[in-house]
């Protein structure tokens, strides 16, 4: 007889949970608006495996969009050249999916300057969905922003604050300068998640000390890597440890 071990045991135990949770979820539906499939079938297989209670939805015309669907919207994806479009019917898009963040589809980092541009005179559209990330990490953005979490690249926010002012010339964003190790730039809950990473603590783990999903702490994880310029946590950890033992 094949005994489990207590890992395989509580892991096994945990995707019952999860299982049984996804069942109860209300479905919801994820609509993406663009011409050009900018969004692979494979990433969307793999987005509906990871939330099972979504359902995608795409069309090709922003009118297409403002309808109801079979189940109340959460989360509406644009094709960048659709935003101007989609904001002269922002009202009716508001009306008909209430409920409903819409983010701009980035394909590549060479355009996020452009996007964020778009962002700031958007009254739909407040978020950027970079689709040059990591599966798992791209899956972690979408999960904040079906929770009703802004997101917006590391890349984006660092370039704007090295330069003083957000780009185009808007308003001075806040935050220290940037100094060497990138500490300065991390956010007081970052700087508690690296702490904590730090001392071996796993995602699951620091998310029920914070009470956040463990999609969120993965956004901030990766948030964390980008900022402190390190590949993976194992990197940001060492560059952490190495400022505590200087200070």
């Amino acid at each position: 007889m094949c005994l489990m071990s207590r890992r395989d045991y509580d892991n096994a135990t945990v995707g019952r949970v999860a299982a049984a949770r996804n069942e109860r979820r209300p479905r919801r539906v994820i609509l993406i608006i663009s011409k050009t499939g900018i969004i692979s079938e494979r990433l969307i297989s793999a987005l509906e495996r990871e939330f099972s209670w979504v359902l995608v939805e795409e069309v090709e015309q922003v009118a297409a969009a403002c309808n109801v669907f079979a189940h109340p919207v959460s989360l509406i994806l644009v094709d960048p050249g659709m935003i101007d479009e989609a904001d002269e019917r922002c009202i009716e898009l508001l009306r008909l999916h209430p409920d409903a963040l819409a983010a701009a589809i980035e394909p590549n980092d060479e355009n996020l300057t452009a996007s964020f541009l778009k962002l700031t005179r958007s009254p739909l559209v407040h978020s950027v969905l970079p689709m040059n990330l990591r599966l798992d990490t791209w899956l972690s953005v979408i999960g904040l922003m079906l929770c009703g979490g802004d997101y917006l690249p590391p890349a984006l926010i660092l370039d704007a604050r090295r330069n003083g002012h957000a780009p185009g010339g808007g308003a001075k964003l806040p935050g220290a300068p940037i100094n060497g190790t990138g500490v300065s730039e991390l956010t007081a809950r970052e700087l508690q998640i690296l702490e904590m990473v730090s001392r071996g603590l796993q995602n699951k783990l620091i998310a029920a000390e914070f009470r956040l999903s463990e999609h969120t702490v993965k956004i901030h994880l990766h948030n964390i890597i980008t900022k402190l310029g390190a590949h993976n946590r194992t990197e940001a950890v060492a560059r952490f440890r190495s400022l505590q033992e200087r200070v």
